[in-house]
């Protein structure tokens, strides 16, 4: 399968390793020796693991050298060479999984991370509690980070995009800052990873440079004078947010209030925006649309055959070396619901290896939508990138223009100039953000993103236009005096060393103060009530009381396995419909796609006549169906009626993969008092989910056609998860 690359940076980490695979053995279950062609260097596994068994004793012990795969690669970008050591094997039945990362040619200790097998004691409510594991992670940064002081960054709590699944293991991460005179170093993070048992498995860090130079913290400008130079300057701007709701096929959009403002040099008092420091705080500019009228597509339409033709002229490549192949051309609709056509592609090389990616076309107009070039990190492969001249911030913007207008030319009169969202890498080139504007007002979430390489060319080109139905009147909205007052009220200072932005070569770090709102980053204030908001959806999740399920149903919550838009309004003991049932039970087992379907919704599966691809219980309903969990032998799903606990027995065991064992009715003994209630063909499912004490019976009645309620169906849906685990019976693999 090819690597599929969207974005530059992740594809320019990614290929890397690919460049110089010619030169290396890849990954190599057995060979024990690994040579990188740039710096002629041979380090065995051994030789690592000796390394790493020596800093980190007691990890990885029962891991064969032979066991390990490994892997070594220049990037040419950091000047640097890297190892890195996995592994992947069976262990009683189940799998487990590890690797180690090593950087410089002094194999220092960049990362690790293990999968270990799921025990009853790491799953919920786990062996340690959060405080218990933070003092864990904190004994782990004595005993093995002796290269400087390190401080845990509090308030920084996980928090997930996605539903946990209750079959994996709880996972507490812990962010430390290095010190350096009481000062947070910015960019030298450490993490570190308890699992729910205690288990230490997973770290990661920065490596400090040992170069590295750092102001002096006793130079500090008086915090109150920064304070009231950040005040004085501080000013509210409206814009619209894009957001994605947990579950729901369409993204959801706000107008908000955002500060604007820079950060300061503490000792100079020049204000900082990451790249370069300014004397004079920058004049607020208006936008500048990059066209005023919209200009004609080029095509009404595209075909597969067209598209297929077009992506082999972009993609083509004068070498003898390197074999294109289209692997596939298909219509789909992307994850902004847009309907493109997507030529998937893979360019194989000399050696073996291979490395691929994909191309999308707007259906309607043949537009270019989405495309990422690897003509550089062949050039760099191949070692014909030298002496290349490097284009000035002015003319790659100038490039960045013409091909927006030759790809994308029907969508640019919406779209605005770049402002400071485009920045500049020395070694790759240039990276620009079009923003769109909407009613005057600048859309966070949609824009065009061109990034230029620094001869010229194109490394890539996408357009990320979320489908808005409706956008929120500018008309009962606060006053841009009124976001700028509460702004104010609520700044405050937060220091640390920071470098300039994407400059390699500095080793000075500055003492930067930067403003917080609210005691938090990335905060903004919704237009329409002034209330707080995180631009990032990093919500607040509600917390509920019950008498006997409270720690499950909140677990459930902070999980993103139940959700819940108001505590006090929550019910725990109400019933619970089959649709809401389902989607608990199905984002607690497995991760599900909810954005919009993966194909056509024309095309889409649908296996129940009243639940189509817009349903929100479609995603959980087809997953379901596709595990075997609910049966397809009807045409409809009554997603409303309440679930007894009849038919969650059923699911239950299904889940489990016992249906076929339920199915033998007459090797089950019903002892229950009610036992006349229960049908003969359940007897076996809900003999088998009271054995396994999923279901319990109360005074011996098991009670089939009960109504399930929140709370007991929060509290056996975590034993399901435990006892599926247990079982070794994984279903965290969805689409």
């Amino acid at each position: 399968m090819g690597i599929i690359l969207t974005a530059s940076a992740l594809s320019l980490g990614m290929l890397s390793a690919t460049a110089n695979a010619s030169n290396t053995t890849g990954t190599q279950p057995y060979n024990v020796v690994a040579q990188v062609a740039a710096t002629d260097v041979l380090v065995s596994k051994e030789e690592l693991l000796k390394k790493f068994k020596a800093s980190f004793p007691g990890v990885f012990d029962s891991i064969k050298p032979s066991e390990f795969y490994m892997h070594s690669y220049d990037n040419p970008y950091e000047n640097t060479t890297r190892h890195s050591m996995s592994f992947h094997k069976q262990e009683k039945g189940k799998e487990i999984s590890g690797s180690i990362g090593f950087y410089g040619d002094n194999y220092e200790i960049e990362s690790f991370q293990y999968e270990p097998v799921a025990t009853a004691d790491s799953l919920f409510p786990g062996k340690v509690s959060k405080d218990g594991a933070k003092q864990i992670a904190h004994d782990f940064m004595k005993k093995y980070m002796k290269d400087g002081s390190y401080q845990l960054e509090e308030g920084l709590e996980d928090f997930y995009y996605s539903s946990q699944i209750l079959t994996r293991p709880i996972r507490y991460t812990f962010s430390f800052n290095r010190m350096q005179d009481g000062v947070a170093v910015g960019d030298q993070q450490v993490n570190v990873t308890v699992l729910g048992n205690g288990e230490v498995v997973g770290f990661n860090r920065a490596i400090p440079s040992k170069s590295s130079t750092f102001d002096d913290v006793k130079k500090g400008k008086d915090a109150e004078v920064i304070l009231n130079q950040i005040k004085d300057n501080l000013t509210a701007k409206l814009q619209y947010q894009i957001t994605y709701p947990n579950e729901g096929n369409k993204p959801d959009v706000k107008l908000v209030y955002k500060p604007e403002i820079l950060s300061v040099n503490a000792i100079t008092g020049d204000w900082f925006n990451s790249y370069d420091f300014l004397k004079e705080y920058p004049a607020h500019k208006g936008s500048e649309m990059i066209v005023e009228k919209a200009l004609p597509v080029k095509h009404n339409g595209i075909t597969k055959e067209a598209a297929k033709k077009t992506a082999e002229n972009l993609l083509k490549v004068d070498s003898s070396k390197i074999k294109l192949t289209i692997q596939s051309v298909e219509e789909m609709k992307n994850y902004n619901g847009q309907e493109v056509i997507s030529v998937h592609y893979m360019y194989h090389f000399s050696n073996g290896s291979g490395s691929g990616s994909s191309i999308e076309f707007d259906k309607k107009t043949g537009e270019l939508v989405r495309f990422h070039s690897m003509q550089q990190e062949i050039k760099e492969m191949l070692d014909e990138n030298k002496d290349q001249k490097s284009l000035s911030y002015e003319e790659a913007l100038a490039k960045a223009v013409e091909y927006a207008k030759e790809y994308l030319p029907s969508y640019l009169h919406e779209y605005a100039l770049p402002s400071e969202t485009s920045y500049a890498d020395p070694m790759s080139g240039y990276y620009f953000i079009f923003p769109r504007i909407v009613d005057g007002v600048l859309v966070v979430g949609d824009q065009i993103n061109v990034n230029i390489h620094k001869d010229g060319s194109l490394s890539s080109i996408s357009i990320d236009r979320p489908l808005i139905d409706e956008w929120p009147s500018k008309d009962k909205v606060i006053s841009e005096k009124e976001a700028t007052e509460t702004f104010k009220k609520s700044v405050m200072l937060k220091t640390s060393y920071m470098k300039e932005y994407m400059k390699r070569e500095n080793n000075h770090y500055y003492l930067i103060s930067s403003p917080l709102f609210n005691e938090e980053e990335f905060q903004v204030l919704e237009a329409s009530t002034g209330k707080w908001f995180n631009q990032y959806n990093r919500e607040v999740l509600p917390e509920v009381s019950h008498s006997t399920a409270a720690a499950e149903l909140n677990y459930l919550i902070q999980s993103k396995v139940l959700t819940v838009k108001d505590a006090k309004s929550f019910n725990g003991d109400a019933a619970v419909s089959k649709g809401e049932a389902i989607r608990i039970m199905m984002n607690s087992l497995t991760y599900m796609y909810h954005g919009y379907p993966m194909d056509d919704s024309e095309n889409a599966k649908q296996t129940f006549t009243n639940i189509d691809s817009k349903h929100t219980s479609y995603q959980a309903v087809e997953r379901a169906v596709e595990l075997g969990v609910i049966a397809a032998d009807k045409s409809t799903f009554d997603v409303d009626s309440p679930i007894t606990k009849e038919e969650l027995s059923i699911w239950y065991i299904r889940a489990l993969g016992l249906e076929e064992a339920a199915k033998q009715t007459k090797i089950y003994k019903n002892d229950f008092a009610d036992s006349k209630k229960i049908k003969d063909e359940y007897t076996g499912y809900i003999v088998l989910a009271d054995s396994l004490g999923l279901l319990k019976a109360e005074k011996n009645q098991f009670n089939p056609t009960k109504q399930v309620t929140y709370a007991e169906l929060a509290v056996s849906t975590i034993r399901l998860g435990h006892e599926m685990s247990k079982k070794g019976r994984d279903y965290r693999y969805g689409y």
